[in-house]
This record gives C-alpha cells, structure tokens and sequence, in this order.
C-alpha cells in the first residue's frame, strides 16, 4: 500500500511545516510495518512538501494513522496549513528492486 501526502504551507511557515514534519520521523522509523516513509519538498514551490509512504498492507497504514503521534501531527501542523492535505492511495504494480 503507497501513500502520497501533499501539503502545503502558509506563506511564511515553510520552516516551522518542515520542523514538525520532521519531527514524526523518528517515531514512525519504529513502526516495524512502514516500509518507507520519505518526506520532500518542491524544487519548484518551497511551500509544497510530499510524503511518499509505504506500507506492509491496510492495517500497517490504520496502525500509523491511529498513532497518539500521528494525531499530535496533525494538531501541531493546523496552524500552518494552506489547506487540507491532498491524500491519495496507490496500489503497487512495478520497481526496480529486483537489481
């Protein structure tokens, strides 16, 4: 199961966004069923940040997003959030792996 989260930040709270993102790291690197979790930021927008999220199956995705951490993610990034956060689910169906 892939997850793409999008987010955007207020105009002036790029760095304040990018501190609390970064601070969930540690937590979810315990998470023995998130495969990959991997934050970016745009080239382009320094306001738009992406998670790509990868994980065992349904329940590792409802176990991370269930987390007391998780929650106090969303809280914290209230403030600086443009918007909602753009969520899409992907199914895996190729990669380079196998090399």
């Amino acid at each position: 199961m892939i997850v793409i989260a999008k987010l955007i930040a207020k105009k002036g709270m790029e760095n304040k966004m990018e501190i609390i993102l970064k601070g969930i790291i540690p937590d979810v690197d315990r998470e023995k069923n998130t495969l990959v979790y991997t934050l970016n930021r745009s080239q382009n927008n320094p306001s738009v940040f992406l998670f790509y999220e990868k994980y065992k199956n349904a329940d590792a995705l409802f176990s991370h997003s269930s987390s007391p951490y998780f929650k106090k993610l969303l809280k914290d990034l209230e403030p600086v959030l443009e918007k909602e956060p753009e969520i899409d689910l992907y199914e895996e169906i190729g990669n380079i792996n196998s090399k």
